[in-house]
């Protein structure tokens, strides 16, 4: 018995070993990812300025070095112990050579496995101009102020045009004047915004080929919605809220009031301008937009804007009497083009583009249109005109997936009477929405104070009922499926669950002149670039769009419409060309 438990003790000892040598081997054979070397993008200077030339490293195996070469030629080396997962590289440098070369650097890093990292450049753009210096601004402005193109403007907090107190009484007043090309970043850790007071103005007119460009202050590749705060205008035209010093602010009580008798008002000119990465939280569901509109009057000029990733809508308006031609609103969280508080302008030309996994809590639409929060008989009433837009949801074709967040191509609600003419909506899983959860909307449609004419609502082929995705469009509500709102109405055999006047609400939008609802966008003459990053082509194409050229928009509507004969926001010329941009996180603002 003894020599058995011996025997034994010796093969459990022999099996200790092997286990031993067995989890080394497994050690020793453990993969680790090569290491990766992320650069801080191209620098530029004049001769004889000094760069950082810098680098963040990971490596999961440990570092043991890294390698930098100048053209090709051994520059410097930096030895580490193995036991380090991540390094900051940063090496001072005097530039050298003429103006116009460029000097590469060459980054590589080995890790203590000695597995190297793919070779990483970072080019040094020898100028003859110095860069542009970064000037703070803080505060109030008032008086007259000239912003120059030679510089870069960093907004630090809520920087002001002009100025009111507690009670919303102008304090002071500003004129504030961008020159074309000039570049202003906001300020991230204190989200910087600017706005314009009452009875002050801004003057931001860039051109084609200078645009204004408001910007987020990040390196490309780091920029995000949110990195500072957007531009907010206010004005003295009217609105429908009361007529006190709490509720003529904008939404989250930062200050911004807005509202008064003159609907002539002229809060200055915004033209071929850029608003990039803006957008901020104030209070739940009170947000500053990329571009927020307070009561603005339509003595103020609109032009050529574009609002790109943006926190929240893209375009938003209270109130006022602004009007406004050729708006992008590209890649935004929330809505495209929000509309609130008796806002009464006319607006023409424009699109919406969305990106497939970028939507909002609150639900992500083309339009929301609302008389006020509560659906209130509140005058001025919410009753824009919009004419010549193109509303395009993400979902381009059956094989994208999108958020489930995406809602509606235009949500016309809460006792709004906004009008639409010759515009295209596409890509959205509903069409149209009538919404009287709060107020009575569908009787304004049933009455003609909601119209819609030469509206094309386009669904997606092989996605849902009709080709859109929850397989209804205006309204219609299909046999057994819940939808807020209709809770309490009875549903006909054709799946109807709500009526405006008599009639079914695809009944009613298909009544109106030149309205179709047609199951694929496929021969509307888009193109497909439209879902695809990088710029796109917004021109008809030729020979298939029956559905998009041809209907003239109303004769009778204000002067400050264009005559056209296509519906969306283009035909045959792309107005977006040379001031806008669609691949704003890898531009050099900061050089």
């Amino acid at each position: 018995m003894k020599q058995v438990k011996t025997r034994l003790m010796k093969v459990m000892a022999v099996l200790s070993v092997i286990s031993i040598a067995f989890s080394a081997c497994q050690k020793d054979e453990e993969v680790f990812p090569v290491p990766t070397v992320t650069s801080s993008g191209a620098l530029s200077g004049i001769p004889g300025a000094t760069v950082s030339v810098k680098a963040t490293i990971s490596a999961p195996a440990g570092l043991k070095s890294i390698t930098v070469l100048k053209n090709g030629v051994a520059f410097d080396t930096k030895s580490f112990m193995g036991t380090e997962k991540t390094a900051d590289y940063a090496k001072d440098y005097v530039i050298e050579g003429a103006a116009g070369t460029v000097v590469t650097f060459s980054i590589q890093a080995t890790d203590a496995k000695n597995q190297v990292s793919s070779i990483t450049p970072v080019s040094v753009n020898v100028t003859a101009i110095p860069p542009k210096a970064i000037v703070e601004v803080k505060g109030n402005l008032e008086g007259n102020v000239t912003w120059t193109s030679d510089k870069i403007y960093k907004l630090v907090g809520f920087v002001r045009v002009g100025q009111e107190d507690v009670f919303g009484t102008i304090t002071k007043k500003g004129v504030l004047t961008i020159q074309p090309g000039t570049v202003i970043i906001g300020d991230r850790a204190s989200k910087g915004a600017l706005i314009v007071q009452r009875g002050s103005q801004i003057i931001a007119n860039g051109t084609a080929s200078a645009p204004i460009v408001f910007t987020s202050e990040r390196l490309p590749g780091e920029r995000e919605a949110g990195d500072w705060g957007g531009l907010v205008i206010c004005g003295q035209a009217p609105n429908n809220l009361p007529n006190d010093a709490t509720n003529r602010q904008l939404e989250g009580g930062y200050g911004a009031f807005h509202g008064g008798t003159d609907a002539a008002d002229n809060s200055g000119s915004l033209k071929y301008v850029r608003l990039e990465y803006a957008g901020i939280p104030i209070n739940p569901n009170q947000e500053v937009n990329s571009l927020t509109m307070g009561s603005v009057g339509s003595g103020t000029t609109i032009d050529y804007v574009q609002a790109s990733f943006g926190l929240d809508d893209s375009f938003e308006w209270f109130g006022g009497t602004v009007n406004a031609k050729h708006l992008i609103a590209y890649k935004g969280l929330d809505d495209d083009f929000d509309t609130d508080n008796g806002f009464s302008g006319y607006v023409q030309f424009g699109i919406g583009i969305r990106g497939a996994a970028i939507a909002d809590q609150s639900g992500s639409n083309g339009f929301e249109c609302d008389n006020d929060a509560n659906g209130s008989a509140n005058t001025p009433f919410t009753s824009a005109i919009f004419a010549n837009m193109s509303i395009i949801g993400a979902k381009g074709a059956v094989n994208i997936a999108i958020d489930p967040l995406f809602q509606h191509g235009a949500q016309l609600r809460r006792n709004n009477k906004q009008k639409i003419y010759n515009t295209v909506i596409t890509g959205y899983p509903y069409g149209v929405y009538i919404d009287s959860q709060k107020g009575n909307a569908k009787a304004n449609a049933a009455a003609g104070d909601i119209d819609l004419q030469n509206v094309i609502l386009a669904g997606v082929e092989g996605w849902g009922t009709g080709g859109f995705g929850l397989g209804w469009s205006v309204n219609v509500k299909p046999m057994g499926v819940a939808v807020p709102g209709f809770e309490n109405m009875s549903s006909g055999t054709n799946g109807t669950a709500i009526l405006i006047g008599d009639k079914s609400p695809e009944d009613w939008f298909k009544g109106l002149t030149g309205n179709k609802i047609v199951g694929s966008n496929a021969n509307l003459g888009l193109s497909t670039s439209l879902w695809s990053a990088g710029r796109p082509t917004f021109t008809l194409a030729t020979g298939t769009t029956e559905s998009l050229i041809g209907p003239k928009l109303k004769s009778d509507l204000p002067a400050f419409f264009e005559a056209t004969d296509y519906v969306g926001a283009f035909k045959s010329t792309d107005w977006t060309t040379g001031w806008s941009e669609f691949a704003p996180q890898s531009v050099v603002y900061v050089k």
